[in-house]
C-alpha cells in the first residue's frame, strides 16, 4: 500500500470546508440558469446565492480574517492556513459575482422582459417616465435623504452592515466655503429598492426601477451650486457573528440582548461597489473601511442582488412559478381526530413538506385544551417571529398546565426573535430556560404527558427540522410522533439534563450529542467493514447537510477499503475526497438541489442484513458532535422503515436532473438524464405523497 492509503491523516484526502461551501453557493447559482426551472423561480435562485454569500462573508470569511490578524497559522485536514484559504476564497469569489451578474444582465434580464417584466433603466425612460420619477424623488426621497459631506467637522459616518449607500465626488465649494470633494448618501431603509412603474406610463403590466437609479437621476439636487462628478452605489458587508463569553456572563439573555446592536457595526470584510465607481473613490472606501484592494468586488448591477428577492412575489404569474400544491394530511389524521388515540395506535412518520406540518401543530394544541394533558415540554430553535406553536404553549401555561420550554436564543440571525418569544413564554408563566452554557439546543424534541386509564403516559414528536410552520413548506423534514415508552423515557431524560443539573444518564434508545451519537455513528461504520471483511454485504447509506468531522470521515475511509459500499447524500459541505483508489474507490457522494431545502438527516446501516435507519437534528460536522445537543432517534416499524429508505434514501440516489456528482478533485459534476428516463426526487415525492 502507499503512503495515502495508510495515512489517512494526509491532507490529500480532505476538501476544505470554505471551499466546499463556495461550491455549494455555485450549484445554488447553476439553478439560476436551468432552463427547466420557472423563471421567477430561478431569480430566486439568483438572490439565494446573493444572501448566502453574504452570510458566508458575515460569518466564515470574518473569522479567517480574524484568525489572520491574530497571527493563527493553524489549519485543519486540509492542512490550508487561513491566509492561504482567503486567497483561494478571493479568486474563486470573483469568479462566482462575474458569474451571477453575467446571469442577471445577460440571461435573466432579457428573459423577463420576454415575459414582459422590464427593468428599466435611466437612459429608456421616455418623459413621462422621467417626470414620474422626478416626482417620486421629490415626494418620496428627497424629504428622508440625509446627504453627508465628509470634511474635519464631519467624520465619514457609520455604515449599518449590508446597507445601501452612495458615494459622491464633487467640484465646487458649498455656501460654507468647504470643498473635500466626498460625500456620502444612504438610502432610506424605509423606503423599497425597487418601484414598480404605474401601469398608465409603464411599457408593460410590470416595470420596475430601481432605487439607486432614481437617487442617481436626481444627485445633483442634493449639492445645490456644485458639480457632482460622480454617483456611485456600495455596501460593506461585515462581521456579523455575535460573540459572547459564556463563562463570564450571568445572563445569556441579557447579554445577547446587549450585544445584537453592535452586529451591525462590526469590522468590515467585504467592499462591494459599482462598476463606474472611480478608482479614487474605491481608495476612499478602503482606507475608511480598512480594508485591502482584495477585499473589493465591483459589480455590473445592484449592488444587493438579494433585493430582486421581491419581484416574484409582486408578479401575479403563476405560470412563471413552482405549480402550487398542498401538502397531504397523513392518512390516520383527519381532521378533529383525537391525535393521542391515533398515536396510540402505532407511531406517525411525517415527511416535510410532502406531508402537512399540521399534525404537529395539532399535537400541541390538543395537549393546551386537554383537561387529561398535565405538562408539556419542548425544545424551539427557529420558530418564525409569529408562531402558532407559541401561542398555543402561552395558552397552555395560561390554562394551568406545567409548560417548560428551551428557547435556543443561539441560533445564528433569529436571536432577536427567539428573545421576543421567550419573554412572551414567561409572561404566560411558562418555565423558559435557555438550554445548557457552551452547547447549543439543537435538538428538535416535543414531550407531552397525559393522564390515559388513570395513569400518566408519554407522547413524543421528534424531527429532523424546526418547530418553524413556515420552513416546513419550504424544507425537506421527517417528523415521528409516538408513544413509545423507551423512546418517552428518553426524551423525558433529556429534558431533565436540559432544565435541571447532574451526570448524564444512559438512553435506551436515542442517541444524542455530546454524550453518544459521535461513538455510535463510529461504532456503527466500523461494524460495517467488520461484516465486509467477513465476506458479508455491507452498505453504509447517509443523508445530511455536511460531512466535515475528521474521526467519522477516516472511518468511512477505513470502511471503504473494507469493502463497504457507501453512498452518501450531501447537500452541502463535504469535506471527504470520494473516489481514491485504495481508500474511497467504494464511496460515492451526490448533492441534490431544487424547489425545497433539502434539509433531513437519515443514516442507514445493512448491519448483516438487519438494518437500521436513524433520524436526526444533527450533521456530521464537530460542533454537531461535540458542542451542541443533539438527538438521533430510530425509525423502528417496519412499514415506516421501509418509507424512510424509499423516500429519502434511493429516491435521491436515483435522481438523475437535480443531482451533482462530487468527483475527486473537489468539483460537482451535474447529472443528466441521457437515455435514461429523467427522475426528480422532489418532483416524485410531490407526485406520490403531496395532493
Amino acid at each position: 500500500m502507499n503512503s495515502i492509503t495508510e495515512n489517512l491523516d494526509s491532507a490529500e484526502l480532505y476538501l476544505n470546508r470554505e471551499l466546499s461551501l463556495l461550491a455549494f453557493n455555485r450549484r445554488v447559482l447553476e439553478l439560476a440558469e436551468d432552463e427547466s426551472i420557472p423563471l421567477l423561480e430561478r431569480l430566486r435562485f439568483l438572490c439565494i446565492s446573493s444572501s448566502n454569500l453574504d452570510e458566508f462573508f458575515e460569518i466564515r470569511v470574518a473569522g479567517l480574517k480574524q484568525q489572520v490578524a491574530l497571527g493563527i497559522s493553524t489549519t485543519g485536514h486540509d492542512a490550508l492556513t487561513p491566509q492561504e484559504q482567503l486567497s483561494r476564497i478571493r479568486e474563486l469569489v470573483g469568479k462566482l459575482v462575474e458569474d451571477q451578474y453575467r446571469v442577471l444582465n445577460d440571461v435573466l434580464f432579457p428573459a423577463l422582459s420576454q415575459e414582459d417584466i422590464h427593468f428599466v433603466p435611466r437612459n429608456l425612460w421616455n418623459e413621462e417616465q422621467a417626470q414620474w420619477v422626478k416626482n417620486y424623488f421629490t415626494r418620496e426621497l428627497l424629504p428622508v435623504l440625509s446627504p453627508l459631506g465628509v470634511d474635519p467637522s464631519h467624520p465619514f459616518p457609520r455604515m449599518l452592515n449590508k446597507s445601501l449607500n452612495f458615494v459622491i465626488t464633487l467640484e465646487g465649494k458649498d455656501a460654507f466655503g468647504r470643498d473635500s470633494g466626498v460625500a456620502i448618501v444612504q438610502a432610506p431603509r424605509a423606503l423599497p429598492r425597487l418601484i414598480r412603474l404605474p401601469e398608465k406610463i409603464a411599457k408593460g403590466k410590470y416595470d420596475f426601477v430601481f432605487l439607486s437609479s432614481i437617487l442617481h437621476a436626481h444627485v445633483d439636487e442634493l449639492f445645490p451650486g456644485m458639480k457632482v462628478n460622480a454617483c456611485a452605489q456600495f455596501r460593506v458587508t461585515r462581521n456579523s457573528d455575535l460573540f459572547v463569553d459564556e463563562e463570564e456572563v450571568e445572563d445569556l439573555r441579557m447579554a445577547l440582548e446587549g450585544g445584537l446592536p453592535s452586529r451591525n457595526f462590526g469590522d468590515a470584510v467585504r467592499l462591494e461597489a459599482a462598476d463606474n465607481t472611480p478608482k479614487k473613490a474605491i481608495k476612499f472606501l478602503l482606507n475608511k473601511f480598512k480594508l485591502a484592494e482584495e477585499d473589493v468586488y465591483q459589480v455590473n448591477g445592484p449592488v444587493n442582488l438579494n433585493r430582486l428577492m421581491a419581484v416574484p412575489n409582486i408578479v401575479d404569474r403563476p405560470n412563471l412559478k413552482y405549480p402550487a400544491f398542498i401538502p397531504s394530511l397523513h392518512g390516520n389524521l383527519a381532521p378533529e381526530s383525537d391525535i393521542f388515540a391515533t398515536i396510540n395506535q402505532g407511531d406517525i412518520l411525517l415527511h416535510h413538506p410532502y406531508q402537512s406540518f399540521t399534525p404537529v401543530i395539532e399535537f400541541i394544541k390538543q395537549a393546551a385544551a386537554d383537561p387529561d394533558v398535565l405538562a408539556i415540554k419542548q425544545t424551539l430553535y427557529r420558530t418564525g417571529a409569529e408562531s402558532e406553536l407559541v401561542e398555543l404553549l402561552i395558552s397552555a401555561a395560561r390554562a394551568g398546565k406545567e409548560v417548560t420550554v428551551v428557547v435556543e436564543l443561539r441560533a445564528r440571525f433569529d436571536e432577536e426573535a427567539n428573545i421576543k418569544l421567550s419573554t412572551q413564554l414567561q409572561d404566560a408563566g411558562a418555565h423558559v430556560l435557555y438550554g445548557i452554557v457552551g452547547y447549543k439546543t439543537h435538538a428538535k424534541l416535543a414531550l407531552v404527558v397525559r393522564r390515559d386509564k388513570g395513569r400518566l403516559k408519554r407522547y413524543v414528536h421528534l424531527g429532523t427540522g424546526n418547530y418553524h410552520a413556515g420552513t416546513a413548506r419550504a424544507y425537506t423534514d421527517l417528523g415521528l410522533l409516538t408513544c413509545d415508552k423507551m423512546i418517552g423515557e428518553d426524551v423525558h431524560k433529556i429534558f431533565q439534563q436540559l432544565t435541571g443539573l447532574g451526570r448524564a444518564t444512559k438512553l435506551k434508545k436515542l442517541l444524542q450529542s455530546p454524550f453518544t451519537l459521535h461513538q455510535s455513528v463510529l461504532t456503527k461504520i466500523e461494524r460495517e467493514a467488520e461484516h465486509a471483511k467477513q465476506g458479508k454485504t455491507a452498505h453504509i447509506m447517509a443523508r445530511m447537510n455536511a460531512l466535515i468531522e475528521p474521526q467519522i470521515i477516516q472511518a468511512l475511509y477505513r470502511a471503504s477499503q473494507a469493502g463497504v459500499k457507501i453512498d452518501l447524500i450531501i447537500r452541502g459541505i463535504c469535506g471527504l475526497r470520494p473516489g481514491i483508489p485504495g481508500v474511497s474507490e467504494n464511496i460515492h457522494v451526490r448533492s441534490v438541489m431544487g424547489r425545497f431545502l433539502e434539509h433531513s438527516r437519515v443514516f442507514y446501516f445493512y448491519n448483516d442484513d438487519k438494518p437500521e435507519i436513524y433520524c436526526s437534528s444533527a450533521d456530521w460536522m464537530q460542533r454537531n458532535f461535540f458542542r451542541r445537543v443533539e438527538t438521533c432517534f430510530p425509525i423502528e416499524t417496519p412499514e415506516l422503515r421501509e418509507r424512510v429508505i424509499k423516500e429519502s434514501l434511493l429516491a435521491y440516489l436515483s435522481d438523475n436532473t437535480q443531482a451533482w456528482i462530487l468527483e475527486q478533485d473537489g468539483h460537482y459534476k451535474r447529472l443528466k438524464p441521457g437515455q435514461k428516463k429523467p427522475r426528480s426526487a422532489q418532483a416524485h415525492l410531490l407526485e406520490t405523497l403531496a395532493s
